[in-house]
């Protein structure tokens, strides 16, 4: 018997199993496709290697204000599939070597939980069957399609899974949803001169991001010829075209992106397990209602990032082993990316949550008592430019720092950027809001110059 069987073999499944066999535990890890799971290989890395390959095309054809003349520049996208496909063969491989030891078994298959009691898991895999003492359900997440008349079976749709794969580019596109994956693909298809329309059904593009950041993407898009139509809630669908609001819009491809949804298959079984709108109810240890089973990632419906998975995973595992001190992750403190171009990096509170935050806390009569919401906190914002490496670097551009801070105790509540390359140093941030530094604290660290990430000393200091 396995101490510890997973299913699914994504950043949390194989965090995990990589952590447990560390610990000398016997681990089968279940996995119906590859390795790294939708991230690694139909998510997160294909798609920013084709976004690199999109912005190498892009600042080619834009150089001439660095003082950089290149004539006839041309892209070959199946050259940039191709290496795609490479970048992705090399990560699995690193995975699979990485799990590559004495304690820990790999099984390509489609897993069913058959039956639990409080020791023991039996899983079904390829017509097998495995007993662990502890299952960890990895199951990720997929596309959710959305009940549009004209969408089922329509050749003209593609999900990011269909984008990702095709082998030449439509002539032109329209994106139904415009959050993180909407924007990301947005900004591929712009990139490499594909006409674009986003529509998105609520007021605001990527509407759960800070709106001053998000704005300055709004208007940068829109005026670089992206067609973004929000507040404007599909209908229905006819072939290649989209019926909005009572207007007809028509594209080679239309891309639905509007969200995921937990992936419960296989669990069938387990109808004694809690769910919280359609995903897996866990604990701060990753543990569900049943004393041998947990849950990582995507499936359990709190924050679908690779790097949450991964840190959910090590939780999950600790709990596991009974080590001491037993970890939790602290979600306020959780840094996220949207690679558009600029790109926007943020973690913690948005302004918006800051001012609910308060007047829930204080109630209307003392937000009122005390002067207003904007007594209990300060927005410092700057513009990117106050940066010299951002001035050298993104000529026409001015970008934005913001950081939330509480006025009582100076604690930072939020850090919000856009520009390039906020991604690369959003994690200083994170720290200090996971860490609760203050103001006076932060101001303490030292950033090299020049860089872009000095613009976080710089907006603390106005």
């Amino acid at each position: 018997m396995y101490f510890l069987a997973i299913i699914g073999g994504g950043p949390a499944g194989y965090t995990a199993a990589e952590l447990a066999t560390k610990a000398g535990k016997d681990v089968i890890l279940f996995e119906q496709t590859a390795l790294g799971g939708t991230c690694l290989n139909i998510g997160c890395i294909p798609t920013k290697s084709l976004l690199y390959g999109a912005k190498q095309y892009y600042n080619a054809t834009h150089a001439q204000k660095y003082g950089v003349t290149a004539d006839n520049v041309r892209f070959d996208f199946a050259a940039m599939q191709k290496r795609k496909t490479i970048v992705v063969r090399k990560l699995v491989a690193g995975i699979r070597q990485r799990l590559n030891n004495e304690h820990c078994t790999i099984v390509n298959g489609y897993a069913a939980v058959m039956s639990r009691t409080d020791t023991q898991v039996t899983i079904n895999c390829n017509g097998e069957s495995y007993e662990a003492e502890n299952l960890l359900i990895c199951t990720g997440s997929t596309n959710f399609v959305p009940p549009i008349p004209g969408i089922k079976d329509n050749p003209a749709i593609w999900d990011s899974t269909d984008a990702l794969a095709a082998a030449e580019l439509p002539k032109s596109i329209i994106i139904v949803g415009g959050g993180v994956i909407g924007m990301e693909f947005a900004t591929l298809y712009h990139e490499l001169g594909i006409p674009v329309t986003v529509i998105e059904a609520m007021a605001t593009i990527l509407p759960n991001l800070d709106q001053d950041v998000v704005q300055i993407l709004l208007d940068k898009y829109r005026k670089a010829g992206i067609n973004i139509l929000t507040s404007t809630k599909v209908e229905s669908i006819n072939g290649n075209k989209v019926i909005a609001n009572g207007e007809a819009y028509e594209a080679d491809k239309i891309l639905v992106s509007v969200g995921r949804r937990a992936n419960l298959n296989g669990l069938e079984k387990l109808t004694d397990i809690h769910l919280n709108r359609g995903a897996i109810e866990v604990d701060d240890f990753m543990k569900t209602n049943l004393p041998n089973v947990y849950a990582c990632g995507d499936v359990t419906g709190k924050v679908m990032l690779a790097h949450v998975a991964a840190r959910q995973a090590e939780v999950a595992v600790c709990r596991m082993l009974k080590q001491i001190p037993l970890q939790r992750i602290a979600y306020n403190a959780i840094p996220s990316v949207v690679y558009t171009n600029p790109e926007i990096a943020s973690v913690g509170l948005t302004e918006q949550q800051v001012r609910d935050f308060y007047t829930e806390m204080e109630g209307e009569a003392g937000v009122t008592k005390a002067g207003g919401i904007n007594t209990f906190y300060d927005a410092k914002t700057l513009p990117m430019t106050f940066s010299g490496r951002f001035m050298a670097e993104n000529d026409g551009e001015t970008g934005l720092c913001k950081i939330l801070v509480d006025k009582r105790n100076h604690t930072i509540l939020g850090v919000h950027l856009i520009g390039n390359p906020c991604s690369e140093f959003i994690s200083a941030a994170s720290f200090a809001v996971r860490m609760g530094y203050t103001l006076p604290e932060f101001r303490q660290v030292v950033f090299p110059h020049p860089t872009v990430s000095e613009i976080l000393h710089e907006a603390i200091n106005e």
